[in-house]
C-alpha cells in the first residue's frame, strides 16, 4: 500500500514509537493521521506542528466508547481508515509475590485493559472502516500493525502483566490475518526491543547504561524514526502479512 493518501490511526501517537510513525506518515504524504493519546498537551503540540493533516483526539484506549468516538471523529476529517498502528502501552511492573503479598489484581487488570483490550477496541473501531474502503489493484484495503514487545518472549522479573499482554498480541496475529485477509486487510505485529521512548525514562540512568552495555551492535537503544522506517516498509510491501517481527538488533534482555 502506498503511503501517500492513506488515513492512519495511531494510538500512543503523541510520543515515542507512535509519534515517530505519525511524523513518518505525514512526511510521506499521508492524507491524514489520527493521533490518539491520553497526553492532551503533547498531542495538541504535535498536531499543531504537523499541520492540518494531523488530527489529535484525547483518548483512553482502555475505554471502548472513547475509542469509537475518536475514530469516528477522525473518519469525518479524512475518510476511511487504511492503517492502524497500536503503539500505546503501559508497563505496570509488579511481581506475582511482592513485599506486601500477592499482586494486586487491579494492577494486573489495568495493564491488560490498556495493552490488550485497548488494541482490540482499536481493531473493533478501525477494521469496519477498512472493510468499506476502496481496494487497490491487489485487492488491499488496510494494514494493521500491532506493537508487542520482546517481553512477549523473554519477559523480565516483575513484567508478568506486561509480558502477558504483549504475548497476547503475538497470539492474535495469525487468527486475525486469516480472518481479515478475505477483506484485503493485512495484520502484522512488531515486537521491538529497547527503544529510546518515554517508557525508559522510568529506568534509572545506571540501569539504562548497564542495559546498553550488554548490546552487541549498535551500542545504543533504537530510535522512534528507525521503528517508523520499519513500519513504513510493512505498509508499503504487501508480502508482509501474518507475522510477528522481532526488531531488537539481536538483543535479549537478562532475567532482571
Amino acid at each position: 500500500m502506498e503511503l501517500q493518501h492513506v488515513t492512519a490511526v495511531i494510538s500512543g501517537g503523541a510520543s515515542g514509537l507512535g509519534e515517530g510513525c505519525a511524523r513518518m506518515l505525514i512526511e510521506s504524504g499521508a492524507k491524514g493521521v489520527i493521533v490518539l493519546d491520553v497526553n492532551e498537551a503533547a498531542g495538541t503540540r504535535l498536531a499543531a506542528e504537523l499541520g492540518n493533516r494531523c488530527h489529535f483526539a484525547k483518548c483512553d484506549i482502555a475505554d471502548d466508547v472513547q475509542v469509537k468516538l475518536a475514530v469516528a471523529d477522525g473518519e469525518r476529517h479524512f475518510g476511511s481508515i487504511r492503517v492502524l498502528i497500536t503503539a500505546a502501552g503501559i508497563a505496570g511492573p509488579a511481581r506475582l509475590i511482592g513485599r506486601n503479598g500477592p499482586i494486586d489484581m487491579a494492577k494486573f487488570d489495568i495493564v491488560m485493559k490498556v495493552n490488550l483490550y485497548g488494541a482490540v477496541h482499536l481493531l473493533r473501531a478501525c477494521v469496519p472502516s477498512m472493510q468499506d474502503a476502496v481496494a487497490n489493484s491487489d485487492g488491499e484495503r488496510g494494514v494493521v500493525i500491532n506493537v508487542a514487545s520482546g517481553a512477549a518472549f523473554e519477559g523480565q522479573v516483575g513484567q508478568m502483566a506486561y509480558a502477558a499482554s504483549k504475548a497476547a498480541l503475538v497470539g492474535m496475529t495469525m487468527p486475525l490475518m486469516r480472518e481479515l485477509s478475505a477483506h484485503g486487510i493485512r495484520v502484522v505485529t512488531i515486537a521491538p526491543g529497547a527503544f529510546d521512548t518515554p517508557l525508559y525514562t522510568q529506568v534509572p540512568p545506571s540501569v539504562r547504561q548497564g542495559l546498553i552495555d550488554t548490546f552487541l551492535f549498535p551500542k545504543r537503544m533504537g530510535t522512534s524514526s528507525e521503528f517508523a522506517s520499519f513500519a513504513a516498509e510493512i505498509i508499503r510491501n504487501p508480502i508482509h502479512n501474518g507475522r510477528t517481527y522481532r526488531f531488537d538488533a539481536g538483543n535479549i534482555l537478562a532475567p532482571q
